[in-house]
């Protein structure tokens, strides 16, 4: 089953999936990360649009996802904001001009994405020379307890969410030629991390 048809089949409960890391952790680090931007922001994977209510009013926020139904689940968030526009699209086909954006935002979604160095090369293509890239993420860890914890996890994430817990997510985002502007360790040792990037 791919990984589109797993989030179509999972979007009515995908909230209550990781609802306590949501509730401990997620929320703060979405208001932290997006609260204070401004102009054109890409999001890619926008899911069920948890992030659109961090958003400030003032900028232009568009927001994609592959899965139809998540991104059903973010038009009924995106209804009452008339600065936010879904579509559904592909992150490794990114159906925009280049130098469009001023931050392209990514929470949780590196781990789900096939080819997550081509989406990233697409991403660092649409995103302005001054642009930013703005990332939430859950990495694969350089402590051996942890990395083998996530080893040991992965096969069940995969089966269940397509998700990858082992992804060298940081060195990707080098990879698609974007330079790492901060890379700082959230929870769970090294696992979660914010990093900002230029391209």
């Amino acid at each position: 089953m791919s990984t589109v048809s797993k989030y179509n089949r999972i979007a009515p409960i995908y909230e209550l999936i990781d609802l306590p890391l949501e509730f401990f952790f997620f929320r703060e680090w979405r208001k932290e990360a997006l609260s204070g931007l401004s102009g054109k922001i890409l999001e890619v994977g926008v899911g069920t649009g948890r992030n659109l209510k961090y958003y400030p009013a003032g900028c232009r926020v568009i927001g994609i996802d592959k899965s139809e139904r998540m991104l059903r689940r973010a038009q009924e968030k995106a209804e009452s904001r008339k600065n936010i526009t879904l579509y559904p699209m592909d992150a490794e086909r990114l159906e925009f001009p280049d130098n469009s954006f001023d931050y392209v935002v990514i929470t949780f979604v590196l781990c789900t994405i096939p080819d997550p160095v081509k989406a990233l090369k697409e991403m660092r293509r649409v995103l302005k020379p001054s642009g930013e890239l703005i990332a939430l993420e859950h990495v694969h860890s350089d402590y051996p307890i942890v990395d083998f914890i996530e080893h040991l996890i992965n096969p069940i994430l995969f089966f269940l969410l397509g998700d990858h817990a082992t992804r060298h997510t940081v060195k990707n985002i080098e990879k698609a030629g974007f330079t790492i502007k901060e890379a700082k360790k959230l929870a769970f040792k090294d696992v979660f991390r914010k990093i900002r990037a230029k391209p």
